[in-house]
């Protein structure tokens, strides 16, 4: 009997919750459901957040880069050019020179004794040359009067002739000593910066020495080569005919400028191992950011295009058909608009068409776009920074 009531109890229950189901869905207002069903589907197409940018109309300029490295002007290494004990030293290392300025001093003193000496044999030959002239004018005239043979007389005009010699050979030993003299003062043959010194005072230093005393370079002007592709260098050749090209060294991570000089000439000829020619560029380095063997990165301003319509490379897309940008329209939906890019020059790119100057591209967030996908600017602003950096780009080139 208890088994039987908790069946009962069971069913009823079952029941009465079929029927509460029931009166719900019957009671229930179908404009709610569809409203339910609509703000589902709204909040499944919300707002995708992107970076914008406004196309304008900018002067671009154009570079070719190229990897270099600096070379000093001149380079001098300072020798002495004869042999003898170093005695003075009038520079520090690291210190800028003149042509001409006092570097070292080499003993002077075996050069003045042999100076001495070589003056002596000049008197003593200028007296025989004296006395076998005069003896030569007495033989002339008893010749004539047949006092002595003519063999006689020629003799004499023979020994003339060597004393002669003798006299101007002593003079050029006499000059040569004197020349040496002068080789104990060693001076600076250019204007440079000294680098570090190979002999200290007191050592002896030979014509032959291969390191020499020091090493002078010339770092005002300082000269950059760099290497461009042999294809660049007819355009290259083209735009110097028509002036002087301005190139600017930028450091090896390319982000620091350094210094902005002017293209000196080409090499003539092209390396076939690499297939790229050689240029070099000279700067004037007022602010010493150029040393020798320094790598830099160079860049060669070819020309500057007049009134492009300048987007920022980032908005650049490209699909199975081309080239292509998103565009936010007024209604803040996105279009997908074709274009066609004339040149890229750095993070900017020149439209030849597609994209009008004033209108808006994407230039973040096109992996989350299709056409008529609603956007929502990030910090709200219409994005004109980009043009502005263009434009900062631009007047740097100029």
């Amino acid at each position: 009997m208890p088994k039987r009531w908790y069946v009962s109890l069971i069913c009823c229950v079952a029941l009465l919750t079929a029927m509460l189901v029931t009166a719900s869905g019957c009671g229930s207002d179908p404009a709610a459901a569809s409203s339910g069903k609509k703000g589902q589907q709204k909040g499944g197409s919300q707002s995708v957040p992107v970076g914008v940018a406004k196309a304008e109309t900018r002067d671009l300029p154009v570079f070719l880069s190229g990897l270099g490295s600096v070379e000093a002007f001149n380079t001098v290494v300072v020798k002495s050019r004869i042999d003898g004990q170093l005695v003075q030293i009038n520079f520090k290392e690291g210190q800028e020179v003149k042509q001409g300025d006092l570097l070292a001093v080499i003993d002077p003193r075996p050069y003045d004794v042999a100076l001495a000496q070589a003056q002596a044999a000049l008197f003593k030959d200028q007296s025989a040359l004296k006395d076998a002239k005069l003896n030569m004018d007495r033989f002339a005239g008893l010749v004539k009067d047949g006092v002595i043979p003519q063999q006689q007389y020629d003799t004499q005009v023979s020994q003339v002739g060597q004393l002669e010699g003798a006299v101007r050979a002593d003079q050029a030993q006499v000059d040569n000593v004197k020349l040496n003299l002068v080789y104990t003062r060693i001076t600076a043959p250019i204007s440079g910066r000294v680098g570090l010194r190979q002999v200290d005072i007191g050592n002896m230093v030979h014509a032959t020495d291969p390191n020499g005393l020091v090493v002078i370079t010339q770092l005002q002007p300082i000269t950059v080569i760099f290497t461009l592709p042999e294809d660049n260098l007819p355009s290259v050749t083209q735009h110097m005919r028509a002036g002087q090209l301005q190139v600017e060294a930028y450091s090896r991570d390319d982000q620091t400028k350094l210094a902005t000089g002017k293209l000196l000439t080409i090499d003539n000829q092209i390396d076939t191992t690499t297939g790229t020619g050689k240029l070099k560029a000279v700067f004037d380095n007022h602010e010493r950011m150029l040393w020798p063997n320094q790598f830099v990165n160079a860049r060669l301003l070819l020309e500057v295009r007049k009134n492009n319509t300048v987007v920022p490379a980032a908005a650049i897309q490209r699909g199975p058909q081309g080239t292509y940008v998103f565009t936010v329209k007024p209604d803040k939906t996105v279009d997908m608009r074709n274009v066609t890019v004339s040149f890229s020059q750095g993070n900017f790119s020149a439209i030849a068409s597609g994209v009008a100057p004033g209108e808006t591209v994407v230039t973040d967030g096109q992996d989350k776009l299709q056409p008529g996908s609603h956007v929502e600017v990030r910090g709200g602003g219409g994005g004109s920074s980009a043009a502005g950096k263009a434009g900062q780009a631009a007047n740097a080139g100029q």
